[in-house]
């Protein structure tokens, strides 16, 4: 079991009163699992998808990252876990602009104290996995969107993370281009890699082999393919 979630909420105190984001979700993520969440927009799925990835403490709730309590570790075990553990991709790419493909893809790599030749070997396999190995010296700004999707997802892999979490990634991305990236994601989760996506693209959805519904910061139901 890689994560192990029991009756996680997650609460935020506004000058409104209390905002409940999530509420009472039991979720387990076990090695290859190919999990899609959606539903709609508020609902909880982004904040869920955080808290699953260690970004977010649980309020209320126990989570169990390969059988760890988060909520017992430092701040720099965390960030450890993320480093090493999870890899993220989001809707925006978020990739450093003044950074090449390979630097971008490069950076966890070097955080994690991987040795230069480490790293450079694994950056070109990486852009070679995603199809962009000739593209390895262009910065983001010459990168069509589908191209820096790919880079983020080389990036999301660079430390050969258990976890693979995806907040909308196609959500800016034309229909082909995004059916690209799903078929790119489905890839990952074939060769061993966990994925969990948060979409509202059904297309994307379709793949995964289950389906969380969540309304009202609750999974509402699950269906298994």
């Amino acid at each position: 079991m890689i994560v192990d979630a029991q009756h996680v909420s997650r609460v935020f105190a506004m000058s409104a009163g209390p905002v409940v984001a999530v509420r009472d979700v039991t979720l387990q993520i076990g090695q290859g699992d190919h999990i899609a969440i959606r539903g709609p927009s508020g609902c909880g799925k982004s904040t869920l998808l955080h808290m699953l990835g260690c970004v977010d403490a649980p309020t209320t709730g126990t989570l169990l990252f390969g059988g760890e309590d988060v909520a017992r570790l430092s701040d720099a075990k965390r960030s450890r876990l993320r480093l090493r553990q999870i890899g993220f991709v989001f809707q925006r790419f978020f990739l450093l602009p003044m950074l090449t493909a390979r630097e971008n893809v490069e950076l966890p790599l070097s955080e994690a104290g991987v040795s230069k030749r480490e790293r450079q070997a694994r950056t070109s396999e990486l852009l070679e996995y995603v199809g962009l190995a000739a593209r390895a010296d262009h910065r983001p700004s010459q990168l069509s969107g589908g191209e820096m999707q790919r880079v983020a997802i080389a990036r999301a892999l660079a430390n050969r993370p258990q976890l693979l979490l995806a907040d909308e990634p196609t959500g800016e991305l034309d229909v082909a281009t995004g059916e690209q990236i799903a078929a790119l994601l489905n890839r990952v989760n074939v060769d061993g890699t966990a994925l969990v996506i948060v979409t509202h693209d059904q297309t994307l959805a379709s793949r995964a082999r289950r389906v969380l519904h969540m309304r009202d910061g609750a999974i509402e139901r699950e269906v298994i393919a």
